[in-house]
């Protein structure tokens, strides 16, 4: 077995100061979300992946990817959005097992009532904090992190936002 590949100490900080920034921006969107809008950030990013998608539509499986999710766990998220009313389900005639979620109306409204609060809290706890070129090294360093990680990030996709 190989010698693991221990931490220098400039790396282990970096590494602590991730994590504890990590929980504390994760702590404070959730906390926000919970308070004002009664739905986890992960409800929160699947109506905006559907807000930003053609028609508000998207397959299951594309939104499972969006989202870094599995699909079953997309699955029961969906389903709680499926019955407060902010998305629903219809299946794909060309292929039977397939499945599409839209955001409904009242979704989009939902998105739209909470998306303020949410966007200060996100500013409060990670833009106030930095200078436009830690802006840029952050944008830079979570992309390579996410690519090196297997995750889907595609600059380009959000250009346009």
């Amino acid at each position: 077995m190989a010698e693991p590949r221990w931490l220098d100490e400039k790396e282990q900080h970096a590494w602590r100061a991730f994590i504890a920034a990590q929980r504390v921006v994760n702590g404070r969107i959730e906390q926000q979300l919970q308070r004002d809008a009664g739905m986890p950030h992960t409800y929160f990013e699947i109506l905006v992946r559907l807000s930003d998608a053609a028609d508000g539509r998207l397959r299951m499986s594309e939104l499972a990817v969006a989202t870094l999710g599995s699909r079953s766990r997309l699955s029961h998220a969906v389903n709680r959005l499926e019955k407060v009313g902010w998305v629903r389900r219809e299946g794909i005639e060309s292929d039977r097992r397939g499945q599409v979620a839209i955001l409904t109306e009242e979704g989009r409204q939902k998105l739209k009532e909470t998306a303020p609060g949410h966007v200060e809290t996100v500013r409060q706890a990670v833009f106030d904090a930095l200078t436009d070129e830690q802006v840029g090294h952050l944008h830079d360093i979570c992309a390579a992190l996410a690519r090196h990680s297997g995750g889907s990030y595609d600059s380009a996709a959000w250009e346009t936002h």
